[in-house]
This record gives structure tokens, C-alpha cells and sequence, in this order.
């Protein structure tokens, strides 16, 4: 079968579906964005081919390269459905940095895959200033990424982000230590909201509750439910790199994700070796109340599913917990003590509760 066209130009990949021109329109407005997350080692400026970054120019003598990549999860389709894409950006970031400084790494620079059905430049340019503004925050440089325009496999608004962060640190400051032991403390940094995972729960809930993004949330009466569901992902970086510097007490850490305690605070702890958290210390947040009550999900499935108010994990010694403690506090986190590292036998559970959330 041929195509019959009465254009004397003939087909052109525009009416295929992808838009070169809107693509060269989102790189201009996004120098900006990217300009100002240089930093030491990069100079953040995109149009190459590739780009380099100067290990020795960021002050480092004898450095461990750290890479991660992830994504966002089905967050996106909210902010897809409500067109508010400012921040899905830095979550992307955090998902990716958070796991890298939990390893005692700096986040050096971050590259970003934008794929959409069809590229408006303006939403893409609020999409890319998400990620952009995150890795300010994170204080790594934006040195590049990938706009893929794919008509048949995104349709309408839809898109979805992966990242890739590479973070460095000096040989032997790795983390976790080996000196983790039984005895040592479990502290808690609170979470800013639901962070990046369990959001195909969330958004069956919120369609079984009969809300629209547009209505009050719950939890949040003040704003709509749509926006309150996209707070961003809480960024520890630099506030866990300080406390690593002024303290040289942290032991290991934990990045709570999906999974939440059960399966990640174990990926740094060494064999024998488990927590016993007390649940009645975590701070839970109303968000989590709200999905508890109106999806009817049952404690060990939050527990599974949602950091549901805690996004970091940070180990140290019982004599160095207060002082950790201090340089956390002193950043600017809330900190909670959880539990202590306990020994476990060799087939018993990693992770072991006592009390309740406080899912009321």
C-alpha cells in the first residue's frame, strides 16, 4: 500500500510526529537552568556530543567513582494529569543522588532521559527546570541528557524521566564501615512527603476515594490533592555529607525506598547483623494516616510499600549518636532516634518491629 501525499515536499519527519525545531527550542530555554548547577570539575553547558568532567579540578586525590540511575515511578502520571511539573524534577534527582551519598559519596554530575509523545518546549523547559534545580540543591552539575520525542509509544502528555548520577569518594571513606556492630544507633531523618515510590498505590487509592487532583487533599485541606501528592523528594545530600565531615562517626546508611525498612536498611549492614525499630518512633506523616485509612491498607503493607515519614536511615556508634545527631540537626534535618543494630541468626529476619505506627 503506498502513501499518497499531495505536498511537492514530501513526507517529513514533523508529520510523523517529531518536531526537531520544538527540540532545538527546549535546549535554548534550558541553558539557563543547566548554566547554574556549575560546579567545580564542569561547567554545565550542553549542545556537545558529550562532556567531561575534571576529577582533580573538584579536589580530589585518589578517588572511588559512585554511579546510580532511576526514575520516578508512576509520580509522573500525576504530574502529567495535573500539568504541574516544576518538581517532578527533583524528585528524579533525589532518587538518584540519595542513593549515591549513602555510599559517602559527593554527587559530581547527572545527565537526564526525557521521553514524551509529543514535545511541547515550554513544559519540557519546566520538566528539565525541575531537574536542574535539584541538582543545586544536591551540588551537582547538570552536563547533559536525551529528549527522545516518540509519537506511538507516549500518548497525549504523558512522559517519563530516567536519571543518571555519578558521585566520587576518597579510597577507603566508602560507606558502610566495617566497624558496623551490634549496639550501634538507628537514627531517622524525616521525609518530606511521600518521596518517589508506592505511587500506583496512591493513585488507586485516590481514584477508589473518588477524588480529582483539583479537590482539597485530606490530609492537606489548604491545597488540592494533586499538588499535595507531588511534593518533592526530600534531597540529604548535603546535609549527610556535613555531618560525614564534621563527625567521622557515621557508619553506614540507608536510602528508604520501596521496600521501606525491611528490605533497604539491610543493603548496609554486614551478614549477622540486623535493626530493631521501635515503629511508635517514627514520625508519621498525615499523607500516610490518610492512605492507610482510605485504601484500608493493613501496617506491614505501609511498611513495604512507603518510607511512611522517615527517608533516610544514618548508623553510628551509641556513643557518637548524639553527636551525629547534632551535625544533622545542625543541617537543618529532623532527626529521630529508631532502634540499634542487633545480632540476628543466620535464617531470622533482618529487620525486626516492635510498637505500632501511629497510623490514627
Amino acid at each position: 500500500m503506498s502513501l499518497r501525499r499531495d505536498s511537492a515536499s514530501g513526507l517529513t519527519y514533523a508529520e510523523a510526529g517529531v518536531d526537531i525545531d520544538a527540540g532545538n527550542r527546549l535546549v535554548q530555554l534550558i541553558k539557563p537552568k543547566v548554566r547554574a548547577t556549575r560546579r567545580r570539575g564542569a561547567d554545565a553547558e550542553i549542545g556537545g556530543f558529550g562532556a567531561a568532567f575534571d576529577l582533580k579540578a573538584a579536589g580530589f586525590t585518589d578517588p572511588i567513582l559512585v554511579s546510580t540511575t532511576d526514575g520516578v515511578g508512576t509520580k509522573v502520571k500525576i504530574a502529567a494529569e495535573t500539568g504541574q511539573l516544576a518538581t517532578i524534577g527533583i524528585d528524579l534527582v533525589a532518587m538518584c543522588v540519595n542513593d549515591l551519598v549513602v555510599q559517602g559519596a559527593e554527587p559530581l554530575f547527572f545527565l537526564d532521559y526525557f521521553a514524551t509523545g509529543r514535545l511541547d518546549p515550554v513544559r519540557g523547559a519546566d520538566i528539565v527546570g525541575g531537574i536542574a534545580e535539584g541538582c543545586r540543591i544536591a551540588g551537582c552539575a547538570l552536563i547533559g541528557g536525551e529528549t527522545a520525542e516518540m509519537p506511538g509509544v507516549y500518548s497525549g502528555g504523558d512522559f517519563d524521566l530516567a536519571g543518571f548520577a555519578v558521585g566520587a569518594a576518597e579510597r577507603g571513606q566508602l560507606l558502610p564501615r566495617g566497624d558496623v556492630a551490634a549496639g550501634d544507633v538507628v537514627l531517622g531523618l524525616a521525609a518530606s512527603g511521600v518521596h518517589s515510590n508506592g505511587y500506583s498505590l496512591v493513585r488507586r487509592i485516590v481514584t477508589d476515594a473518588g477524588f480529582g487532583w483539583d479537590q482539597p487533599a485530606p490530609f492537606a485541606p489548604a491545597e488540592p490533592i494533586g499538588r499535595a501528592l507531588l511534593v518533592p523528594t526530600r534531597i540529604y545530600v548535603k546535609s549527610l555529607l556535613q555531618a560525614i565531615g564534621d563527625t567521622a562517626a557515621v557508619k553506614a546508611m540507608a536510602h528508604i525506598t520501596g521496600g521501606g525498612f525491611t528490605e533497604n536498611i539491610p543493603r548496609s549492614l554486614p551478614g549477622g547483623l540486623g535493626v530493631r525499630i521501635d515503629l511508635s518512633a517514627v514520625p508519621v506523616l498525615p499523607v500516610f494516616k490518610w492512605l492507610a485509612a482510605a485504601g484500608g491498607v493493613k501496617e506491614a503493607e505501609m511498611l513495604r510499600t512507603f518510607n511512611c515519614g522517615i527517608g533516610m536511615v544514618v548508623i553510628a556508634a551509641a556513643a557518637d549518636a548524639d553527636q551525629v545527631r547534632n551535625a544533622l540537626t545542625a543541617a537543618g534535618e529532623s532527626v529521630h532516634t529508631l532502634g540499634e543494630v542487633v545480632t540476628v541468626a543466620p535464617d531470622g529476619p533482618r529487620v525486626a518491629y516492635t510498637g505500632r505506627l501511629d497510623l490514627a
